[in-house]
């Protein structure tokens, strides 16, 4: 004779175990992330409390790393594509090179241009023609890199080594090997719009602003991290692949122009022999902050973390007289454990 469960027993949902919260911390990348960076602020505050804890010096830090937000944002959406950008450099000097060449189409007068004008005498809208002339380099190389990768399928890794020496050989070109300098941009790279706050942190923040809205809250992003996950799969279900790459490249290149606008706005001049390691650093900035280099999984705020870390570590080496030497050992050595977190990671999901 077989008995028949009881009704309740049939209708009871399976109970599924909760996951311990330290387990499930560990398990979001940008939470890892921010743990160490508190820690590494934490130790510095120990061994040189009043220095480093003093307000003025992590003013000064977030002033330092702001260009390199601008384009570790950029950056973010390249490799969650599973891509890379080396020609970053180009696109920051050539920003440079196409704002003062902006600056001096406009006339003020005799033989002078808005390039020449002192710091005092500048206008609103000379500024708007440097930014012109910066996202257009920015254009322009981002263009490049997507057409490239996304149409003629050339590895990103080539495809961008490629645009980084070429844009690198013709901001040589434009400028003849010398650097210019300008001060018609310095009411923005010195000034401040709010009281003891520089202008280049607002700007920055605005920037990881509108990086986190378009990759977390808008399509936009959904269809990036679908690529990036597997380009296949997107493909079948209906969105454009290479289209979206070469959106996604053209975003890399017009962030890296603009680093190139706040670049000449802050040191008032170009600088066409420097940011060689530039794309390096975002590169890093990105993986510290959970962004998978295999594509997929990536965070904006995360990428403001990881901005931070070396920042942080080679202002605490300076301040408690450490060699500065040190920070590429201790960033190299946390790059390697972010990374190989990101893969132990993968193992577990796939075997989940």
């Amino acid at each position: 004779m077989t008995q028949t469960k009881p009704a309740e027993a049939e209708s009871q949902e399976p109970v599924t175990p909760s996951v311990p919260l330290v387990r499930a911390l560990l398990r979001n990348p940008t939470m890892v992330t921010f743990a160490v960076l508190l820690a590494i602020i934490a130790a510095f505050s120990i061994l040189a409390p009043d220095t480093f804890t003093q307000r003025s010096n992590f003013v000064q830090l977030a002033q330092n790393v702001a260009i390199l937000t601008v384009v570790s944002v950029g950056t973010t959406f390249v490799i969650i594509t599973a891509g890379v950008d080396l020609s970053i450099p180009s696109g920051i000097v050539l920003g440079e090179v196409f704002a003062v060449h902006a600056l001096q189409l406009v006339g003020t007068g005799g033989d002078t241009t808005a390039a020449d004008v002192a710091a005092d005498q500048t206008k609103g809208w000379y500024m708007l023609v440097a930014l012109a002339g910066a996202l257009l380099a920015g254009l322009l190389i981002g263009t490049i890199n997507g057409l490239v990768v996304a149409y003629l399928k050339v590895p990103p890794l080539l495809a961008t080594l490629g645009t980084l020496g070429a844009g690198l050989g013709v901001a040589l070109i434009l400028q003849n090997g010398v650097n210019t300098a300008t001060y018609a941009l310095d009411p923005l790279g010195h000034g401040s719009w709010i009281a003891a706050v520089p202008n280049l942190i607002p700007i920055a923040l605005v920037v990881v602003a509108a990086g986190f809205i378009l990759l977390h809250m808008a399509v936009f992003g959904r269809h990036t991290f679908a690529i990036g996950s597997n380009p296949e799969a997107a493909r079948r279900a209906g969105i454009n692949v290479e289209r979206h790459l070469l959106k996604v490249y053209v975003i890399g290149g017009m962030s890296a122009g603009f680093a190139g606008f706040l670049s000449l706005a802050y040191f008032s001049t170009t600088s066409i022999g420097g940011h060689s390691t530039d794309n390096l650093q975002a590169i890093t900035a990105v993986a510290l902050g959970g962004t998978s280099l295999f594509g997929g999984v990536g965070s904006i705020i995360g990428t403001l973390i990881g901005v931070w870390i070396p920042a942080v570590l080679k202002n605490g080496f300076v301040i408690t007289g450490v060699q500065p030497y040190w920070q590429d050992v201790a960033v190299g050595l946390v790059l390697i454990v972010a990374v190989w977190f990101d893969q132990l990671r993968r193992r577990t999901r796939n075997r989940g």
